[in-house]
């Protein structure tokens, strides 16, 4: 079999135990439902059906997004609980707009609705636990466990070896590190003395060994191809765990051109259902935004033009999506409107700074006329803050990944300004400090933490003593 035809064979994992949860979370929904309204002596209709379908279909549509359903050895619990509720509260709230449009929830059904709402991720939450302790339980006892062992004296052996012998409810019994070369790679490789592969493999001929784990480099092609092939003449299963994470990884995900398996190094995490749900939460916030703050708005810029000469609104040019230039509306704050090649931050006691300007940026005020940008789609609730182009220019020389912050839409707040990188960045740790959090942001983006980007800002950036 040829190269080209290989790359066909890579399939996602799948297996009968995951199509059985499934169906158990099914027949959940549907049981509990039936239950709650014989208990309270009334007839099954078709909005009853409704319920069922929809919630059936927007769960398992959620759980394939977020991973429910994948494989559960070595996944904590307390991710599925998360998952779970995600996916049933995701469900309700579908449920109560379809209302808004169809009535599916009658006032005689209230009482109906509310008691499957509370009792069905109760349920879901019950069987899960017990599933999965059970195998826990059994895996600790050394039943349905795996035999697993390591190829690759490295760092990321070493951490998979951790997690074997730390981690028992995972059911893998650590059988070694096996390299044939003549010194360990990483930090612990003068500490430890390991078996040659070939060991390996006469072990995995007899039936000692389930799994294995290779870990040696990609440099190593060579070596790990000829490995491979002897273990074909075994039964073992074997991985090969490649150590992308020295490419220092941006949101990387598998995907596939043609039937060639790729993994992205640097990419936006808003592609796709990700990239819909995310536009949705920015208009959707925004206008309800916008309906809230409207006589705010009008008030603030009538005393911007009352207090001082210029124009009410100062738009300057940022770096938007993609590193292309977009025009950023704020209420102009300063007596002066810098937009050229050189840009001067505001300083503590600033003389620039007007005195309703030193109120509005103290309380982010200024940066209300935002929401406008949001809806026309030039930037997001949250996301990286956008610099000034000058700004841009000076720091992507100074600071390693400093553009790939650009993957995303700017936002009037993020996750640097929670964590205290709000304000003024006068030095270069600063502004190190602030691309940390913005590209930690788009490694771990999800709509439950714009949510609470959303919320410490509300509650904890506004009380902010660094912004002049």
């Amino acid at each position: 079999m040829n190269n080209d035809s290989n790359f066909g064979l890579i399939r996602p994992h799948e297996s009968k135990i995951q199509a059985f949860a499934r169906l158990l979370d099914v027949a959940v929904i549907g049981i509990t439902l039936w239950a709650v309204i014989d208990i309270n002596h009334l007839d099954w209709d078709s909005k009853h059906s409704w319920w069922l379908l929809v919630s059936i279909v927007m769960f398992f549509f959620v759980a394939e997004l977020n991973g429910l359903y994948r494989e559960r050895r070595g996944v904590l619990f307390i991710k599925s609980l998360k998952n779970i509720l995600l996916n049933w509260f995701i469900v309700l709230i579908a449920l109560i707009s379809i209302n808004q449009f169809y009535l599916l929830i009658d006032p005689v059904y209230e009482q109906v609705f509310f008691l499957w709402a509370c009792f069905v991720p109760i349920e879901l939450l019950s069987w899960h636990f017990m599933v999965d302790s059970f195998l826990c339980m059994i895996r600790r006892n050394g039943r349905n466990s795996r035999k697993a062992a390591v190829i690759g004296a490295n760092n990321l052996g070493f951490e998979l070896q951790r997690l074997f012998e730390e981690e028992d409810w995972m059911g893998m019994a650590f059988s070694g590190i096996y390299d044939d070369r003549l010194f360990g790679r990483g930090e612990h490789s003068t500490k430890k003395e390991y078996s040659d592969v070939r060991e390996l493999v006469d072990s995995a001929k007899q039936g000692k060994v389930d799994i294995v784990y290779i870990t040696l480099p990609l440099k190593a092609e060579d070596r790990i191809k000829e490995i491979i092939s002897e273990l074909s003449d075994t039964t073992v299963s074997v991985y090969y765990v490649p150590d992308f994470f020295g490419f220092d990884l941006l949101r990387a995900q598998w995907s596939s051109v043609g039937n060639i398996a790729v993994i992205s190094i640097y990419d936006s995490p808003f592609y796709g259902v990700d990239g819909v749900l995310k536009r949705i939460f920015d208009i959707l916030f925004s206008l309800i935004a916008l309906l809230i703050i409207a006589l705010p708005m009008f008030v603030i810029a009538l005393l911007v033009k009352l207090t001082s000469s210029g124009p009410i609104l100062f738009k300057q040019r940022r770096f938007g999506l993609d590193g292309n230039e977009i025009s950023v509306w704020k209420f102009r704050s300063m007596s002066v409107t810098e937009d050229g090649g050189t840009v001067t931050q505001a300083k503590k006691n600033d003389p620039r700074v007007t005195k309703l300007g030193k109120f509005l940026r103290k309380t982010s005020l200024d940066e209300l006329p935002q929401f406008i940008n949001v809806l026309q789609g030039r930037m997001s609730v949250v996301g990286p803050r956008p610099h000034a182009v000058a700004h841009n220019e000076l720091y992507r020389k100074q600071i390693k990944g400093y553009m790939l912050r650009h993957k995303v839409k700017p936002g009037i707040t993020g996750l640097a300004q929670v964590r205290g990188y709000r304000g003024e960045t006068d030095t270069l740790d600063k502004m190190e400090g602030r691309i940390k959090y913005d590209l930690e942001y788009i490694r771990h983006w999800s709509l439950y933490m714009d949510i609470k980007i959303v919320f410490l800002t509300v509650f904890n950036v506004f009380l902010s003593e660094d912004v002049y």
